[in-house]
């Protein structure tokens, strides 16, 4: 399946990294790479004339801080997005170092914990993953924070400009061994809050659609307390979304929701198989129309298993296998602009390793890209889109934070396979509008906006 293209990337010495985000922080209307630094700096890493090229900045380089997790989204509703870091310098509980709000103010990055002049905000508690969320519906996102040995934390900003942690009103200030988000309309029409936690039951935080939040886990049976949650994201299986959890030395789960609301495993015995998984992606490499779900590990082999004659299959994943790779985080995105998917893995943690970065071949197979915008023009993150072509029908999420410590590009991309032409494309945002338009177009990306 991969290809390796680690030579595209600019000095690539081996370091110790972390979580990787997508997000256009240069405001050029293309998406870069954020790469958490531990041993060193945030590295930020833009394509430029057929490769990488690194994008300088003291600010969001902040080497010292021992970055860990990333995510962007808008949090001031001017319609480009924050950049948030988590600094984890210890295991579980306190910490020493907090961490970063970077806001682009117009002339410069300025983080706005340190701006708001209140200690009291700041985010002293070993965390793991962060993720964009829009509690309310309002086109304005917080970061909810899945700290390990504290309470989480869902940073929002008031209408007169303070930031405050509304996660005690929400009644998600849970502690626990926080690892790994997902936030998307999973159980009901609003963005929820899925947590895969270690040492402790996973959670699944129903939002009310009233500002708080219900736990159900247990419920729907999610919460398997015996295994300790690493990478975790979305999956379209044919007519409803399901979640890939990995588990650490455990059994991987493949949760489908049946008719009642209940969440069945039917991960097979291969899929399952335990290893020391650290981050999940979900995403259509080849453009055949089904996604692919990648297990990607620390001291042993990436897996890549894909969805052939009804089934999940373990499938070759070619030079992306890692064999003695020590991989940290993975995210996604469409950087050369080519319709097909590339893939980037971070490194660490045991011994210092370059970055990867991976292209597949050309096939033949169509593919369209949407990209949901807010009313400001931001991502919108959290939103499901449809694309109908036939009796076929895919839906996507814009992706607000994923995988495990990391959040991939804001794009719903979708492979058609041989199919030259689709009907309908059809976005709803986490505002609760729905936006759905005739479409025939394949081989580009389609922009869809918000409506105020």
């Amino acid at each position: 399946m991969f290809i390796d293209a680690t030579s595209l990337l600019p000095d690539n010495a081996p370091a110790l990294h972390y979580g990787i985000a997508v997000a256009d922080l240069d405001r050029d209307g293309a998406f870069e790479l954020a790469v958490a630094g531990y041993d060193g700096p945030n590295r930020i890493l833009k394509w430029s004339e057929g490769r990488f090229v690194e994008l300088k900045n003291e600010v969001l380089a902040d080497a010292q801080r021992q970055a860990i997790g990333l995510a962007a989204a808008d949090f001031d509703g001017d319609g480009w997005e924050e950049l948030y870091v988590l600094n984890t310098d210890s295991f579980a509980g306190l910490k020493l170092f907090s961490d970063r709000l970077f806001d682009f103010d117009g002339e410069r990055w300025r983080d706005l914990f340190i701006a708001s002049g209140d200690a009291d905000l700041l985010n002293m508690t070993a965390g793991r993953s962060v993720c964009g969320i829009d509690r309310l519906g309002s086109g304005r996102y917080g970061f909810f924070v899945a700290n390990y040995g504290g309470p989480m934390r869902l940073y929002e900003l008031t209408e007169d400009g303070q930031i405050v942690d509304v996660a005690p009103f929400a009644g998600i200030d849970a502690i626990t061994g926080g690892r790994s988000l997902l936030s998307f309309p999973f159980v009901s029409s609003r963005m929820d809050l899925i947590c895969g936690n270690e040492g402790g039951p996973n959670f699944i935080f129903k939002n009310r659609g009233d500002g708080t939040f219900e736990e159900i886990a247990e419920t729907v049976g999610f919460d398997d307390p015996q295994e300790h949650a690493r990478g975790m994201a979305a999956v379209w299986l044919g007519d409803d979304f399901g979640i890939v959890l990995g588990n650490w030395e455990g059994p991987h789960r493949l949760f489908q929701r049946q008719a009642d609301g209940e969440l069945e495993d039917i991960a097979t015995d291969d899929f399952a198989t335990p290893t020391r998984v650290r981050t999940v992606i979900v995403a259509d490499f080849d453009n055949d129309g089904y996604e692919e779900i990648l297990f990607n590990s620390i001291g042993g082999p990436n897996r890549l298993f894909a969805f052939r004659d009804g089934e999940w299959r373990d499938s070759p994943i070619g030079d992306a296998r890692e064999q003695a790779g020590l991989g940290t985080g993975a995210a996604v995105g469409d950087f050369d602009r080519d319709g097909r998917l590339e893939l980037i893995i971070a490194h660490g943690e045991m011994a210092t390793q370059p970055l990867t970065y991976y292209r597949t071949p050309p096939n033949g197979n169509h593919f369209l890209r949407v990209l949901a915008k807010t009313y400001e023009g931001a991502p919108a993150r959290g939103s499901v889109v449809t694309v109908t072509a036939g009796d076929r029908v895919w839906k996507r999420v814009i992706d607000a934070g994923s995988g495990y410590l990391c959040q991939m590009e804001p794009v719903a991309h979708f492979g058609l396979g041989r199919i030259a032409a689709v009907d309908r494309v059809a976005v709803a945002f986490p505002t609760g509008h729905t936006i759905s338009i005739e479409h025939r177009d394949v081989d580009c990306l389609v922009e869809l906006s918000d409506i105020a």
